[in-house]
């Protein structure tokens, strides 16, 4: 698969994702609804919604239930992704707390950067520093005009020269990928539904207290509602809209990694730059932004079993074998005989 092939590729992965995301939301909220409905939580009849409508059987009130709920949830879900859209790469920044880097304050990573850019035929990116000892880096923006490259103070550090320039390289390959604009959408589609369900939650507590206070005539009814589209966006939020980022594969970072080497021609600065990362990539600022670290060039977080499961990213020691795959089995061989390979669980 070539450069445009995976460009193809993720502009169709990125309209699958659209499709799928309202589908799998239309089904988490009817799925719910449907069990609250058949063990008598949830009565459109008791709580005075579709009154004439209620008297069907439980699938017939969850469905009205999810016609009625699901619009608004649309709704504000796209308002939200066409702003992030726009303002995400912004957003993915602030997140991880990166400072922009002029030309006066590092001339040399700027020409850098700039110099890559150009072997890339791309424009040059702008330069973020995120204050961290660690090694990572990671590309954001919807398109490459728009594009920003973040890079931990240890990576710039740690780094030789071709090092480092591998690296940006392969960021600079998710922005000309377009795998940049595909990871803000869903950023920005599952950080819409946690940020919702989070505030229907509250609104749903404060809804309780003023029905507890006689204040409210509504009962219980509203509080309900909120709650069924709290626990709802929640759910799709922290479990399914995960499985449905999962489906994307994991060959956009061997992609980024093969794009790499073909820009910088160097065999295995990438694999050695990869190495040194792997023994130190936690960044402990995107550890309450796990959504940001999917996009870093290794996973950020902190090693565990939860990290291993929602991982987007192939493990390191398969990313340099690949590598030496593909520039001479010798390439991978010098690394691994010398370096450490992998997270420190895979020691």
């Amino acid at each position: 698969m070539n450069v445009y092939d995976h460009i193809g590729a993720n502009n169709r992965r990125t309209f699958a994702i659209l499709c799928a995301f309202p589908v799998a939301l239309f089904a988490t909220v009817f799925l719910f609804s449907y069990l609250l409905v058949k063990f008598d939580v949830l009565s459109l009849a008791r709580i005075g919604i579709f009154g004439f409508f209620a008297g069907g059987g439980a699938a017939y009130q969850a469905l009205q239930f999810t016609m009625m709920v699901c619009p608004w949830i649309f709704l504000v879900a796209f308002l939200w992704i066409v702003i992030s859209y726009y303002t995400g790469g912004a957003m993915i920044l602030g997140m991880a707390h990166a400072r922009r880097v002029t030309f006066e304050e590092n001339r040399d990573l700027y020409r850098l950067v700039e110099n890559t850019a150009i072997m890339a035929g791309l424009p040059t990116p702008e330069i973020y520093f995120i204050e961290d000892e660690s090694m990572n880096a990671f590309a954001t923006g919807r398109n490459p005009k728009a594009a920003s490259i973040a890079l931990t103070k240890g990576i710039v550090e740690k780094l030789d020269k071709a090092e480092l320039q591998a690296v940006i390289a392969h960021e600079l390959a998710h922005v000309g990928n377009r795998d940049t604009r595909l990871m803000i959408m869903i950023v920005a589609g599952i950080g819409c539904f946690i940020f919702f369900g989070e505030l229907m939650f509250r609104s749903a507590f404060r809804s309780e207290r003023s029905s507890r206070s006689g204040k409210s005539s509504k009962k219980g009814k509203e509080t309900l509602i909120l709650l069924v589209i709290a626990v709802t966006c929640l759910v799709f939020g922290y479990i399914i809209a995960p499985i449905l980022r999962l489906a994307l594969s994991r060959r956009r970072e061997y992609q980024a990694d093969a794009t790499a080497v073909k820009i910088t021609r160097d065999t295995d600065a990438l694999a050695r730059a990869l190495s040194k990362i792997a023994t130190d990539p936690r960044v402990e600022v995107l550890d309450s932004s796990p959504l940001v670290g999917n996009m870093c060039i290794a996973d950020p977080a902190k090693a565990g079993f939860i990290s291993r499961l929602y991982a987007t990213h192939p493990p390191i020691k398969n990313r340099i074998a690949a590598l030496g795959n593909m520039t001479g089995r010798e390439t991978a061989e010098r690394v691994t005989a010398g370096k450490m390979v992998g997270h420190p669980e895979e020691r």
